[in-house]
């Protein structure tokens, strides 16, 4: 499934688990994280369970918990914070106050400043605008493990949390919400201000 929203998935580290649904990877984020660590080639200053690469820059201020891997050219601002087993592929941006928690995040996606992904896999050039959100966790519901509409089928998932799969190419505009367990098409666009809640199945 996967593959079909991020072209580059199979060719990167994380192509040994093209069979696994987007669930199970947010769901085993820290031991894939890990996984990768032990694995990685010269180029990265490793400490305390996170690398980043020479070409990298982190500014002072921003907060990242490992284990937590940061690719090539990434800019992570101050004021970022990285959590929960995360993966930046190359070219990422993580701006003043954006937090990522236990996501995938492929080559040259943004989260412009202010935003929140949790439990996410962002394909390649993907943009968040300020104050977009991709919620996780279901708290209104009494039972929070995670369902929802897609192609007409209700994916059921196990799991209490879980963002978003979205596709390459995607543009979030500012303040918009998608709400716990969506998937996103590749190119596709949400309006500012909007809401996406794909545990509603559409007429």
């Amino acid at each position: 499934m996967i593959d079909e929203y991020i072209s580059g998935f199979g060719s990167s580290v994380l192509g040994g688990f093209a069979e696994c649904m987007p669930w199970e990877l947010t769901l085993g984020s820290v031991g894939i994280v890990e996984r990768l660590l032990s694995g990685l080639r010269d180029g990265y200053a490793i400490a305390g369970g996170v690398a980043v690469h020479h070409t990298s820059t982190v500014e002072n201020g921003a907060v990242l918990k490992g284990p937590a891997i940061i690719g090539p050219d990434c800019f992570i601002a101050a004021g970022a914070y990285v959590r929960g087993g995360c993966w930046l592929e190359a070219g990422c941006i993580l701006g003043p106050g954006a937090e990522l928690k236990s996501s995938f995040v492929f080559r040259g996606s943004k989260l412009a400043h202010f935003n929140f992904v949790g439990d996410s896999l962002l394909g390649s050039g993907v943009n968040l605008e300020a104050g977009s959100i991709i919620a996780n966790y279901r708290n209104e519901w009494p039972r929070p493990a995670i369902s929802f509409f897609h192609h007409g089928r209700r994916l059921e998932t196990g799991a209490e949390k879980f963002g978003a799969l979205v596709g390459d190419q995607t543009r979030i505009g500012a303040n918009a919400v998608i709400a716990p367990g969506a998937i996103l098409a590749q190119s596709t666009v949400v309006k500012r201000l909007s809401l996406i809640d794909q545990a509603v199945e559409q007429g």
